[in-house]
Order: structure tokens, then C-alpha cells, then sequence
């Protein structure tokens, strides 16, 4: 199939030639033709005619050949409506013999009476040309010729050309004539190429009420005179004109509305907006009135009613080159006084749906709310009908609402018993979650019927959708009054008066998460929402942030400075013995993308409670907690009460290790230290190592933090990072009690830690002022207890090392070195033993032998004697003889 006038130019050449030979042997083609037409059998056409009262279908099919088509043109046909023929037949393709291959050319017009139109329909098409292009072989189709006798081609309306093996669709005249034109030029040409079926059919049903003047579709239809019909496209169900525009008007009686139903619907789709080929209809007499909608393409179930006694419908088309065979429209209209009449809808900010029989729209106007009724309330609805309400709460990027809806006073919906399901007639179905979007109204949240008044239903979100059907069953009524609310998409139990206020009790959920509204999107401005948690008396709450990010114009904005624009405060809420009233204490106020750290409820608190506020100009992400109620602990993971000391040291969990990481056990630390020092004395604490995770100015410390309350009446001083200022190093009480925690959260990665030397300082201590009796740092000037002097722990803080300076130190001695010098001396005390016994062994061996009678116990004296009375009296006994001597009384002796 190709497109419009793609290849006209070829026909318009095979035209062209046809009339030179016609100027040229006019005068011998006439007794040609007239012998040729007394001589030559006719092409048969089935049930076809050339003029009323003739029919030659019983001749069998002739074969033309190129010379006789040429110069006679015998293969053209024309088929005329008569009342003694049939109305219908078929036409199949000629037979041809074209050796020479000349472009031939075969036109089959067809003819309608007056009144009447001709449907076109293939049945069969083998055309040997390849589309789009259709060289060689194809068919002309032309359903727009006002006058068959004064035919035109090149200028009339053009319907498409085709080949291949598509055929095209079906085809009715917008007049009373159809023309087809095939043009080949292959050798030989058989009938299968295409099979044809026409029909001649009263044309009456395209004319609907009274047709306008000069207009070529143009109806205005009349209650009084025809209440109900039917209306289409004028060339329906065939393929629709192109550059036409049709209207249909139709004017009811006061009182009464127009119902429209379309039963088919194709129109050519060229996007959402319908730019091309459209149906508008107006609810009103004329163009000026409410547009109700714009519709192409395909349409199912297309409904539409008029508000008022009157609606136009306009179908227009454009004149475009690419080819389109969609066959428009047909519908019924009706005009009635029975279809629901709209004053139910009472509330200011519903409207109805033009369009619809009874199908209302109510839009937010910030919080507001109102009533929605049945039909005809306050009097019974009637059967048979659909009403459906949608009501919608506010949703952009500063608003987001749910819908409260509360049945009151009365609800009948009679239902019949059913075991299947609860309603089997009239229902009232209601759906939360969006799914008149996806066209899902059989998925609705809640269905209802009967005489019991229904449970207050809360939306989802911003969408509440009511879909009444009233069944066959005469009914009765109910009303409801709706609410927008705004929604804040924020897990736990919201306040009932439907403020940003939000409860999380222990004895429902021990963990859990809580959020900003709307987040990760931005949160609404100019709003307060509340988060408050309930531990059990023996449970303490923990809570940490896992994003965070609230607005501040403020680029210097630390743990240190205020917020001021939005921000998140966080505080321990106590109830005083005795009273019923209770109090908070601050624990911090946070901005920017400062997350604040791990925070749990103090012991004696009841409770904790975040607070989020915003101002009216911009708007942020906002956070994601997380809390978890435990038990309190007896023995904490570090931490105690410290007394009765002057000083003392403190670290993180593991020290010097890591407190927390991937080689240790997951877990999350929880540490307090509470320092009390005598009375009209401070706590001086040193953090003099310091490592925590995080970053007191780019993100905060969501995962661990270190807590210093100077003051216990005051917020306290949170510290992580690792590059402590010298304020927050050096950090002095505000009386005789110091609080310091430390916190993690389950995330912590874990880091080096912290270790603080705390001691005690004198009060109101000044150099101008009185004398410090103990002793006195002398580069920070604090008055300490001289037992700390020389105790080996810079107790005067950084950068003062005077209560070590000058101290006469032990020395101080080494094990191993003692060990050492003492196995030294060992060593030598052995070598000088084993030395004199040696030599004393060498004397005895040189002394002569004692007396074989000599006790054993007396050897060395008598030896000693021997050898000197030896010496004494025979000094000229040689060596020899001595030394056989002493070897022959050691024998001696050892036999003894």
C-alpha cells in the first residue's frame, strides 16, 4: 500500500498518451469500436451492468490484448444501481495479454441511485507491485466523487494506492460513486489478481435529525422529535474521510440531559493532545460553551452526558499525504429527564465532572473539609446508577494530605443476603491507594453496604476514591464528612487531631524507625512535628540518626552556634514526684548536615522526645532515625560514679585499642561518668588523646559521640573528630559535679578513642584573690591538692607541667637488670669456687699418702701435717717419691 500521490505522476502520463491516440484516430476508432463490440465476447462481471435493465454475466471472460485496450479501451467498467438488479455483486481483476509491456490502465466506476451509497469490500488482492512505492502494478481508490459523469481523477479527492498483498480496507462512498483504477504493466494479467464485493445500500442512516444548510455533515438533532438514535461518522464503518468537518447538536428539553454512548471508536491517534484527526465535545450549544474533552484513537466504553439540555460534538480531520484507514465513529444518543440531577453535590469545593452523569470532583484548599451526599439526598437514589467521587488532598513540593473520611446520621445501602461476598446489589467501594489510575476498580480497599454506620477510613496518601452503584434495588441514602489532613509518611502513632505529632511506646514496638515528613523528599514548611518515646520504667531509649540534612543559611553553623532557620532539638522529658505536669530539658538543638550523635533518655527521665521546626521560606531533606528501647543497665560497659578522689584518668572502651570495629564484636557502648569533688571545688578535665568518629563541622557524630556536662542544668558539650579546639580540651565544671558520656551507635566503625585526666581544683580561686594553700599550677594557675605534686600525671592540665617540674625522682631499677647483676655475681662466685677447689685438689695430689689407719674425716689435717713434716725433716726426697707417696696413701685411705 502507499501513500497518497506517491506515484501519481506515472498515472498522470498514462492518461496523457490515452487522449493524444483518442484526438488522433477518432474518426476510424468509432467504426472500430462499432464492429469491434458486435464481434468481440465482453469481460465478464459477476451480477455487473453497464446500465439499468442489462446484465451479460452469463458471457464468458474475454482476453484483451494491448492493441485492442489501447485504441478501445474495452476493459473499463462501470456499474450502475438499478431497482431490477441486484444490489451487490463482485468484480475480479482483468485478463490482459501485454507483450510489449505498456502501462495499461482498467477503471471500475460504480454508481448509486439517489439516496443511496456503495460499500466496496476485497476479498482477494495479489497486486504484483512491492509497497510503498507499487511499481509496475497497483490500484487507485477514489471514494469521494460527487459526480460520476464528469470525472476527474488527477483533481478529485485521492483514497490511496495499493499493491502487494494488502488490501484495502473497507470502503463507503461519501457520495453515491466509487471509482477504482488498476493500471499494470507486466506481460499478462489473470482475474485472481483481485477479487472484489460491492453493494448498493440506503444511505439514510448517515443522516441524523435535520441536516444544516451548506454543510456536507452537519446535523442538529431535536428531543421533541426523536428522543433517541444513533449517529457516526458519515462513511462508517469504511475508512473516513480526510480534510472534512462534521458537527452533531443536539437540543433537549428544559430539564432533561444528553446521554452519548459510543459503541465504536477509531480515530487516527497522533499523541495526547489529539492534534490531528478529533472529536471535541462542549457542554453547551456551540463552541464558546465548556469543553468536556478531546478524544482520538481507540476509545472503549466512552460515555458522556451533558450538565445541562444541550451538547455539541465536532469531528474534524486534516488533509495530510501519509495514508490512514480508520473508520471513525458510531454511538446512540439518548435525551432524558431521568438521569441524576446534580444538586447533591453541595460543597464549595466540589465541582462536577463535565462528562459524566454524576461523577464529582472535590480538590484540597489547604486543610479543608466538607460533606459528600448520595444522589438525590436527601431523598432515596434511584436504581440503575454510577456516581463516583474523587477526592483529592494537596500534593506538591511544599503540601502533602490524607483524606479523613466519617460516616454520620444515616447509611443505607440495602444489600441482599449473598454468602459469596457482603454486598450483592448496590455497594459503596472505596479505594486508598490510587487505583482509579490504573483503571483497578475491582481492587477496591473497603466495600460497604447495609445500615451500620462504617468505621472513620484514613487514605494512604492524598487519593480517596468513593464509587457508589446503586444497584437494582430502590435504595436508600447516606452522607459523610471528609477531611484533609496533612501526611507526613512517618511510621508510628499519629496524634488523633491529625497534627504532626507522632507516639512510640515501648509496650508496642521495641525498635523501629522515624523520619521527616515526606522523607527522603523535602519537608513542608512552616511546620512542627513531635516524636516523643516511652520507655517502660525499666527501659531507657536510644536514639540514632542515620541521614540528616535540615536546612540553615548559615554556613558557619558547629555543634557550638545556634540555628536559626529549621531545626531538630532533642529532649529528656521528666515528671517531678508528686505532680502531673511534665518538663523537658534540652539536650541539643541541630542543623545543616550536623547529624547529632547517639542520644538515650536519661535514667530518671520518663521519656525522650525530637522536635522538628521549619520556617516558611525553603525547605530540605529532612533525617531517618532509628530507636531501640533496653533495659537500664546496672553495670555499664564503662563509666561509674567517682568520690572521695583528687584525680583519676578516663578512657573509651579498650584503650589503647580501638573502642569499636570490624575485629571487635558489634555492638554499641554506652559510658557515663559522674565526678563529684568536695565542696567549693571544680573538676578540671584534660582531654589530652582524643579520636572519635565523625566531623563536628562537615556531618556531625551519628556515630559516636563524647558528651561533657559542665553544667548539669545546661546542655552539654558534644565532641568527635580528632581535632579538639582548645575550649574543648580543657574543660572546667560549673560547680562540684562533672558528667561525661560517651555513646555509639550500632553503625560505628570504630576509631582510637579518647583518654581525659580529670582533677580536682580549688574554687573561686584568682591569683589578686586568696592565697592557695595547696599548690598552684604556675602556667594555668589552678590551685590542685599537693599531694598530686611529683605524682607522675600532669595534673595542671596542657601545657603546664609545673607540678611534675623539679621532683626528685627513685631511681628507678630494672627487673631484668637486677636479674642480670645478679646472675653476674653468681657466675663469678661459682668461678672462684671451682677455682680453689681445683688448685686445692692439685696440693693434695702433690702431698705424700697417709697411713692407711687415717680416718677419712681427718685427711686434710693430717695430710696437711704429713706434707709439712715431709717438707721439714727430708728436704732431699725427690718429687717423685713425694708424689708416690700421696698416691699410695689415697689408695690406702680409699681402702680404709
Amino acid at each position: 500500500m502507499a501513500g497518497d500521490g506517491r506515484t501519481r505522476s506515472h498515472h498522470d502520463v498514462i492518461v496523457g498518451v490515452r487522449m493524444r491516440h483518442y484526438q488522433l484516430f477518432l474518426p476510424p476508432l468509432l467504426l472500430l469500436l462499432f464492429l469491434h463490440t458486435l464481434l468481440t465476447p465482453r469481460l465478464s462481471l459477476a451480477s455487473a451492468h453497464e446500465c439499468p435493465g442489462e446484465s451479460i454475466s452469463e458471457s464468458p471472460p474475454a482476453v484483451f490484448n494491448w492493441k485492442e485496450l489501447n485504441y478501445h479501451h474495452v476493459c473499463d467498467r462501470r456499474i450502475v444501481s438499478s431497482e431490477n438488479l441486484p444490489k451487490e455483486g463482485d468484480v475480479e481483476a482483468p485478463e490482459l495479454l501485454n507483450p510489449e509491456k505498456h502501462g495499461l490502465q482498467c477503471t471500475y466506476t460504480f454508481v448509486a441511485a439517489p439516496g443511496e451509497r456503495v460499500q466496496l469490500y476485497f476479498r482477494k488482492f495479489y497486486l504484483r507491485g512491492t509497497p510503498p512505492e507499487c511499481n509496475h502494478e497497483y490500484l487507485d481508490v477514489y471514494t469521494e466523487i460527487k459526480n460520476p459523469n464528469r470525472v476527474d481523477l488527477v483533481n478529485s479527492p485521492f483514497g490511496g494506492r495499493y499493491c502487494g498483498h494488502i488490501p484495502p480496507r473497507l470502503r463507503i462512498s461519501l457520495y453515491n460513486s466509487i471509482i477504482i483504477s488498476f493500471f499494470t504493466d507486466f506481460t499478462n494479467t489473470s482475474s485472481d489478481l483481485f477479487l472484489a464485493s460491492y453493494k448498493f445500500f440506503n444511505g439514510s442512516k448517515y443522516v441524523v435529525g435535520d441536516p444544516s444548510p451548506d454543510t456536507l455533515c452537519g446535523y442538529v438533532i431535536h428531543s421533541g422529535i426523536q428522543k433517541q438514535g444513533q449517529f457516526m461518522t458519515p462513511t462508517y464503518p469504511g475508512v473516513y474521510p480526510k480534510n472534512i468537518t462534521c458537527f452533531y447538536k443536539f437540543n433537549g428539553k428544559k430539564g432533561q440531559r444528553v446521554r452519548l454512548e459510543f459503541r465504536d471508536f477509531d480515530l487516527f491517534y497522533g499523541g495526547s493532545h489529539c492534534p490531528f484527526d478529533q472529536i471535541k465535545m462542549f457542554d453547551g450549544p456551540d463552541h464558546i460553551s465548556p469543553l468536556i474533552g478531546t478524544y482520538c484513537g481507540q476509545q472503549r466504553n466512552l460515555v458522556i452526558f451533558s450538565s445541562g439540555s444541550t451538547l455539541l460534538l465536532t469531528f474534524s480531520t486534516l488533509q495530510r499525504i501519509a495514508d490512514t484507514q480508520n473508520r471513525g465513529f458510531m454511538g446512540i444518543f439518548n435525551f432524558s429527564e431521568s438521569y441524576v440531577k446534580l444538586d447533591f453535590i453541595k460543597t464549595k469545593e466540589a465541582e462536577h465532572i463535565r462528562g459524566t452523569e454524576c461523577d464529582q470532583r472535590i480538590l484540597s484548599q489547604a486543610e479543608s473539609n466538607g460533606t459528600v451526599y448520595s444522589p438525590n439526598y436527601p431523598f432515596p437514589y434511584h436504581p440503575n446508577i454510577v456516581c463516583r467521587y474523587f477526592i483529592y488532598g494537596l500534593q506538591d513540593a511544599q503540601n502533602l494530605e490524607r483524606v479523613r473520611l466519617q460516616f454520620f446520621d444515616v447509611f443505607e445501602i440495602p444489600a441482599k443476603p449473598k454468602i459469596d461476598k457482603n454486598c450483592s446489589d448496590g455497594y459503596l467501594r472505596i479505594y486508598l491507594k490510587g487505583q482509579e489510575q490504573e483503571n483497578a476498580y475491582d481492587k477496591p480497599d473497603y466495600e460497604l453496604c447495609g445500615k451500620t454506620l462504617p468505621q472513620t477510613i484514613v487514605s494512604y496518601g492524598p487519593r480517596l476514591v468513593m464509587v457508589f452503584s446503586s444497584g437494582n434495588v430502590h435504595g436508600g441514602r447516606f452522607k459523610a464528612s471528609y477531611k484533609f489532613e496533612t501526611e507526613y509518611k512517618i511510621p508510628g502513632t499519629p496524634s488523633p487531631a491529625g497534627k504532626c505529632a507522632f507516639t512510640y511506646n515501648s509496650s508496642s514496638q521495641k525498635y523501629g524507625s522515624f523520619n521527616s515528613p515526606r522523607h527522603p523528599s523535602n519537608y513542608p514548611s512552616n511546620t512542627t512535628c513531635e516524636y516523643t518515646f516511652r520507655p517502660n520504667p525499666d527501659e531507657q531509649v536510644q536514639v540514632a540518626f542515620e541521614q540528616f540534612a535540615v536546612r540553615s543559611d548559615n554556613s558557619n553553623v558547629t555543634y557550638r552556634n545556634h540555628c536559626q532557620e529549621d531545626w531538630v532539638e532533642i529532649y529528656n522529658i521528666y515528671k517531678p514526684q508528686g505532680s502531673d505536669s511534665e518538663r523537658e530539658r534540652l539536650n541539643g538543638r541541630y542543623c545543616k548536615t550536623l547529624a547529632p550523635g547517639p542520644i538515650e533518655s536519661e535514667p530518671e527521665a520518663i521519656g525522650l522526645r525530637v522536635v522538628l521546626r521549619t520556617n516558611d521560606v525553603n525547605v530540605s531533606s529532612g533525617f531517618k532515625a532509628n530507636y531501640e528501647f533496653k533495659k537500664k543497665e546496672v553495670v555499664e560497659d564503662c563509666g561509674g560514679n567517682i568520690t572521695n578522689q583528687e584525680y583519676g584518668i578516663i578512657h573509651s572502651p579498650h584503650w589503647p585499642d580501638k573502642y569499636a570495629g570490624p575485629d571487635r564484636e558489634a555492638g554499641a557502648f554506652s559510658c557515663n561518668w559522674f565526678i563529684h569533688v568536695r565542696p567549693y571545688h571544680k573538676v578540671l578535665l584534660w582531654l589530652q588523646s582524643f579520636s572519635v568518629e565523625g566531623h563536628p563541622i562537615e556531618r556531625g557524630c551519628p556515630a559516636a559521640i563524647v558528651r561533657v556536662w559542665p553544667d548539669l542544668d545546661n546542655i552539654p558539650i558534644e565532641l568527635c573528630g580528632e581535632n579538639l579546639s582548645d575550649d574543648e580540651t580543657l574543660i572546667i565544671s560549673k560547680s562540684s559535679v562533672m558528667r561525661i558520656s560517651f555513646l555509639t551507635a550500632n553503625r560505628a566503625v570504630g576509631s582510637k578513642g579518647f583518654e581525659g585526666i580529670w582533677t580536682e581544683i580549688q574554687d573561686n580561686f584568682l591569683p589578686s584573690g586568696p592565697k592557695c594553700e595547696q599548690f598552684l599550677c604556675s602556667t594555668n594557675n589552678f590551685c590542685i591538692s599537693k599531694n598530686l605534686r611529683c605524682n607522675n600525671v600532669p595534673n595542671c592540665g596542657a601545657g603546664d607541667s609545673s607540678d611534675e617540674d623539679n621532683c626528685v625522682k627513685a631511681t628507678e631499677v630494672n627487673v631484668l637488670m637486677l636479674v642480670g647483676v645478679g646472675l653476674g655475681i653468681s657466675s663469678v662466685l661459682l668461678i672462684v669456687v671451682c677455682i680453689w677447689c681445683h688448685r686445692k685438689r692439685v696440693r693434695r695430689r702433690e702431698d705424700g699418702a697417709l697411713p692407711h689407719h687415717v680416718h677419712v674425716c681427718e685427711r686434710g689435717a693430717r695430710f696437711a701435717s704429713v706434707d709439712s713434716g715431709d717438707r721439714s725433716l727430708s728436704p732431699v726426697l725427690g718429687t717423685r717419691q713425694a708424689h708416690h707417696l700421696s698416691r699410695t696413701s689415697l689408695r690406702t685411705e680409699t681402702v680404709v
